[in-house]
């Protein structure tokens, strides 16, 4: 097996990945280059350029003579060449000059130190752009000379941008003395518009101006793009000087820039998370990996010191302000590395490590081993069970996650080692998705919605001590034999028609099916999507099965009845027709989510899990206090339907299948408990929205979307993350009904919440939701809060993902009109209908 493959950048750019087994194999190399540079720019081009040489490129072996004497124009051209024959286009003719041995000597390659890395910078190339031969234009060319440059010369504007893009001289001097021939900015602006001048520094030769004459301005020549000027000098010192100057300054520079260029490059393909910020914690740069791991888009983070992540529902105020006073407070440590490399050898240091901070109980491993000199066996007893724990290969995700933390305190500064301290203590905790609930100024009916929905149900009366009242007595409907139903009557049929949009009216197929919508909203559901053909069972089978789920159902519930099991089944199989969704999941994952959205609330008892744990319920004894009532939906379903083979669908497939569908079943099933709402919301956010936001963004063509399915496809956990949204969605979406369903919905779950109020009062348990009390509760407040605390976010990623414009709308109408109400000071709604009473 062949060792994990390198990654090389080159500081012209261009990126190649290599298998390090494979290095002389040409066909394992993927090579990643710039594209083309646009070429801008304006030309002045007259006869008297014509009659110029483009390019001259001089190969001379004389000594450049002395400054008094000027420079020998004749002895630089090429054997054979006539003053007016035109040299081959854009350096027809390499121009490397040759003189001196101290020439040949400085024409070397030298070396360059930046941090830890080192250069090799090739000799200097230079470019002068004269439409004339001159004094000026020799004195740079000897100056290239003395100094062991590479030097070309251009006559024409075409010739001198060709001559760049294909040699990328480092500096370019530019003739500004007189625009008879071409326009000195113009040039000097086509070249900027070039990928490649980025780090090119380019000369402007202005002309000498007389003692009376004032200087003019180099804003101008700035704005052009020049870098410098140089003012009309012939002689080869003055030239050389100019020319030293701008390789040791700005050139060496530009190289240097280079170098970093490549190194950014190659962590944005690194694979692990980078940030960078200045000495004050100012993030100024985030990789890919970075973005990945922390669920944050760079734009949000760079500019911002470290600690002060964008304030979002994804974190809590309080928790940012705590971290970022930490991080100003500071404190003082002394450390030293454990150990240093020199020459071929790593060479261990003793040293300790003093720390004031705040944790309690702990201390650092490897101060405790350095302190206890004289104590070896313990020392060698240590290392090797740290060894052993650090070799093991079963390690969670979180431990992982804390592992490098620790690492990166080690050496982090002290304000740095202090924020971690605060992160570690956070990542301890079990909750890491749920927010935490604020006591002061929060707006009751939120606090006691999100209380009684999210807490695992003991509440404290007074000590120590729980009250638990009597078990409650959960009744059973026993099934009747299941009916044959041959024929759907008319009336019934003709609301099935519509079954498949969004706002069809479930309450109409209550009534007109005696309340048993879920046997004949099922049929048809199951029907459209082959249940029955991939679990090979017959109709009849699947016929009494949802009579037997149906019949489990409290009617006495004013909300948990089977007609909320038909409204999810209907949104399920709502959003399961949608093309993304039905693109990502597989025929037994569109199975599995049908059955769970049917059996998702059934033997509910009409009150929720803290009511059930506060009451010591057998429900409660039996599930420890935890997923109370999910588990047992998922438990019962499962043993109604194999406990009598007239109903058990499962009896036909195979064992395999049968695994996968049960626990994907299960799986969706709890995620609709409320406790881990917005652990599986960010889950789905930063598992699914981002990615393909990210694809999305980096991908223009029309098959996009069609490779984004695929993807998720070929990772399980995704689909699982969007079944569990899925039926969460499902579960909830009545502010997302038309409006009128919306307000019957919200009449029949007050009303359940009234009446577990009442009983919590007359058993004197601890009162779960103290808002939902019937003579006091304002019906529009309370579904603000559960639209605004559960319902926006989760509906806002769903719909990133589904895309369901038609929700959205109903939402917004919903949320304006219970505002409305709200305004009013309504503090009651009509409850539900008498048939459900």
């Amino acid at each position: 097996m062949g060792c994990a493959p390198s990654i090389h950048v080159s500081q012209s750019g261009v990126i190649y990945c290599r298998d390090s087994d494979e290095s002389n194999s040409p066909h394992q190399t993927t090579t990643i280059s710039q594209g083309a540079a646009a070429l801008h720019g304006l030309f002045i081009k007259t006869d008297a350029a014509d009659s110029i040489p483009s390019v001259l490129a001089y190969q001379s072996r004389q000594q450049p003579p002395p400054p008094s004497a000027g420079p020998r124009r004749k002895e630089r051209r090429e054997p054979g060449a006539s003053a007016g024959a035109r040299a081959p286009r854009c350096c027809g003719i390499e121009a490397e000059t040759q003189t001196s041995t101290a020439s040949a000597k400085q024409a070397s390659t030298t070396e360059v130190q930046i941090g830890p890395m080192r250069l090799t910078q090739d000799p200097i190339q230079v470019l002068l752009i004269f439409a004339k031969e001159d004094n000026q234009s020799d004195g740079f060319w000897w100056a290239c000379d003395r100094a062991g440059y590479r030097c070309n010369i251009a006559r024409t504007p075409e010739s001198a941008l060709e001559c760049f893009l294909d040699k990328h001289q480092e500096i370019i001097v530019i003739d500004h003395r007189n625009s008879r021939y071409f326009d000195a900015e113009d040039i000097c602006r086509s070249i900027r518009a070039t990928k490649p001048s980025e780090h090119t520094v380019i000369l402007a030769v202005v002309p000498r101006t007389s003692a009376d004459q004032e200087e003019t301005s180099v804003l101008p020549l700035l704005n052009a793009g020049f870098n410098r000027q140089f003012m009309e000098n012939s002689s080869i010192t003055a030239c050389y000087n100019e020319l030293v100057q701008i390789e040791h300054g700005e050139v060496r520079s530009q190289f240097k820039l280079r170098a970093c260029n490549a190194v950014f490059a190659a962590l944005d393909h690194c694979q692990e998370a980078v940030e960078i910020t200045s000495e004050d914690h100012v993030i100024q740069y985030v990789n890919p990996a970075f973005e990945r791991m922390m669920g944050y888009h760079k734009g949000e983070l760079i500019g911002k010191e470290l600690t002060e992540l964008p304030k979002s529902d994804k974190n809590r105020a309080d928790i940012l302000d705590t971290i970022n006073t930490f991080i100003k407070k500071g404190k003082l440590y002394k450390s030293h590395r454990d150990e240093k490399y020199t020459g071929d050898n790593f060479q261990s240091e003793s040293h300790s490590f003093k720390c004031k901070n705040r944790r309690k109980d702990s201390a650092d491993v490897k101060s405790i081993t350095s302190q206890s000199s004289d104590a070896p066996s313990l020392q060698a007893r240590r290392y090797s069970s740290t060894a052993r724990i650090h070799s093991m290969t079963i390690e969670a995700p979180i431990t992982k996650v804390i592992n490098i933390i620790n690492a990166a305190q080690e050496n982090s500064p002290i304000t740095v080692a202090e924020a971690l301290d605060r992160v570690l203590e956070i990542l301890r905790t079990t909750e890491l998705y749920s927010p935490q609930l604020g006591t002061k100024d929060e707006d009751p009916h939120t606090s006691d919605l999100v209380g009684g929905l999210m807490t695992g149900g003991l509440r404290r009366l007074s000590g120590n001590e729980y009250v638990f009242s009597k078990n409650m007595n959960l009744s059973h409907n026993h099934p009747s034999v299941p009916n044959t139903i041959n024929d759907v009557p008319p009336c019934i049929a003709q609301l099935l028609d519509n079954e498949e949009s969004w706002d069809f009216n479930i309450f109409e197929l209550e009534a007109v099916t005696n309340k048993r919508p879920l046997v004949y909203l099922g049929l048809k559901v199951f029907a459209r999507f082959g249940v029955s053909e991939f679990l090979n069972c017959s109709e009849a089978t699947l016929r009494a099965w949802l009579q037997v789920i149906e019949a489990n159902y409290h009617s006495s519930n004013s909300y948990h009845n089977s007609t909320h099991a038909a409204d999810v089944l209907h949104a399920t199989a709502f959003f399961l027709g949608k093309e993304r969704v039905k693109g990502s999941l597989d025929h037994l994952d569109e199975v599995a989510a049908l059955i769970a959205a049917t059996i998702h609330d059934v033997d509910h008892p009409g009150r929720t899990n803290s009511f059930l744990c506060n009451a010591g319920s057998e429900l409660a004894v039996l599930y420890n206090d935890m997923a109370v009532l999910e588990s047992h939906h998922t438990a019962l379903a499962f043993q109604l339907t194999t406990k009598d083979s007239k109903c058990n669908i499962f009896k036909n497939i195979d064992r395999n299948h049968y695994r996968t569908l049960r626990q994907a079943v299960i799986d969706m099933v709890l995620a609709t408990e409320m406790t881990k709402h917005f652990e599986h919301v960010n889950k789905f956010v930063n598992s699914i929205n981002k990615p393909m936001a990210s694809e999305q963004t980096s991908s223009h063509s029309e098959g996009s979307d069609c490779e984004c399915t695929a993807n998720i496809k070929n990772f399980p956990d995704n689909q699982t993350l969007i079944k569990r949204m899925m039926i969460k969605c499902a579960d909830v979406a009545n502010p997302c009904r038309p409006l009128e369903l919306c307000i019957e919905w919200a009449g029949r779950i007050s009303e359940e919440y009234f009446a577990q109020t009442d009983e919590e009062k007359r058993q004197g348990l601890p009162v779960v939701m103290p808002v939902f009390d019937r003579n006091t509760c304002s019906i529009p407040k309370s579904q603000i809060s559960f639209i605004d605390y559960f319902i926006t976010d989760m509906f806002d990623a769903w719909d990133a993902f589904a895309h369901l414009p038609v929700l959205m709308q109903h939402l917004a109408n919903n949320y304006k009109h219970w505002k409305t109400l709200d305004e009013l000071k309504c503090k009651s709604l009509r409850l539900p209908s008498e048939n459900n009473n």
